[in-house]
């Protein structure tokens, strides 16, 4: 199969043919439809996650079809439309029992092991998912069925995206109808974090960012305000549109420190709540006034939207099929799998929401 596989950080990805395997127990052999081109695959591109070993197989936000299924596999079976969720849960520690498995204390690691064909060099899927490949072997705890009628490029992007920035919303900081919100960064996720608050009944949604193609978009998706912060101070532009207290909930969706979280939380009223959407790269200090802590804000992180991705990504899909989660939209550009390097392009520029490589 071929696959785009990063050998270097800062370095172009190269299209190559991959040797994948057998499925082996308790995981599936999946058929790539569409995967979403996301900012945490940019930022392993970048060096900022050296988490992530390389050479490696990049994406994770993936849609496709069950081709086959390893011994002791139930829940999913082949021909199965599927989309693939990057954090697995063993179902049984103490975060999955008290139905946080998205911090799963053992998530499942995949057995499969792909290499560059006619070699060994070992590729390490990103996520466990690679889904920037024609085919990725996953746990089957990771593919989660999905009605036929679903569009694959759609599904892909609730595979990460969708879920992260709706679920920070409605999950991690649970948004109140009639509260006020603002989100800083209007990407991928930013825009979702906006549909989020939009769902839960804020009634005002104030979006943040450098870039006024993206503050336009905020708007197609629910935000009531824009304010663009290399024009004007963002706290104190939000400040300014609620009466001067601050909103209730604000969310970091950019995943750079230090300024855009700590104004973050400074744009919060007191008792406050601000939610860390975006991941910083490894080893980020962050410096905050301690007298914040006197007006009782919270600061909240959230990993993968507080989601379950087994009742979350029905029930998202269920949204969209209602008319009410804009998923369409968010795909700017649909792309192949050579061109990949230009979709991180397009996203490093800020010219897209989401760009979709597609598999057929």
């Amino acid at each position: 199969m071929k696959a785009a596989v990063l050998h270097q950080p800062k370095t172009p990805l190269r299209i190559e043919e991959v040797e994948l395997g057998e499925p082996g127990a308790g995981e599936v052999l999946v058929k790539l439809m569409a995967s979403g081109v996301c900012h945490s695959d940019w930022h392993v591109v970048k060096g900022d996650w050296s988490m992530m070993p390389l050479p490696g197989i990049l994406g994770h936000e993936g849609a496709g079809i069950v081709e086959a299924t390893g011994p002791n596999v139930t829940g999913v079976n082949k021909g199965d439309h599927v989309i693939l969720s990057w954090k697995t849960s063993c179902g049984l520690c103490e975060m999955c029992q008290k139905g946080w498995p998205q911090v799963c204390e053992r998530s499942p690691a995949p057995k499969s092991k792909p290499t560059v064909k006619g070699t060994a060099t070992r590729l390490y899927p990103m996520a466990g998912l690679g889904t920037f490949g024609e085919y990725a072997i996953v746990p089957a705890v990771a593919a989660i069925p999905i009605e036929k009628d679903i569009p694959f490029a759609q599904a892909a992007l609730v595979g990460c995206g969708v879920t992260t920035g709706v679920g920070a919303a409605i999950n991690t900081a649970n948004v109140q109808p009639g509260s006020t919100c603002a989100v800083f960064g209007a990407g991928g996720v930013g825009l979702n974090v906006i549909q989020g608050c939009r769902i839960a009944g804020a009634t005002q949604i104030i979006a943040v960012d450098v870039l006024d193609n993206k503050l336009a978009m905020a708007k197609e998706f629910g935000a009531t305000d824009a304010v663009n912060a290399a024009k004007d101070d963002p706290v104190a532009k939000v400040r300014e549109l609620t009466g001067g207290a601050g909103v209730h909930y604000a969310f970091e969706a950019i995943g750079t420190v230090e300024k855009p979280f700590v104004q973050s939380i400074l744009c919060t009223r007191k008792r406050g709540v601000t939610v860390w959407v975006g991941h910083a790269p490894v080893n980020t200090p962050v410096t905050l006034d301690a007298r914040i802590l006197f007006l009782e804000k919270s600061v909240i992180g959230s990993m993968y939207g507080s989601s379950r991705p087994h009742v979350d990504f029905p029930r998202l899909l269920r949204l969209y099929k209602a008319g009410k989660l804009r998923i369409d939209e968010l795909i700017t550009k649909r792309m192949r799998l050579g061109d990949v390097n230009t979709a991180f392009d397009l996203l490093a520029q800020g010219k897209v929401a989401r760009s979709v490589l597609t598999f057929d």
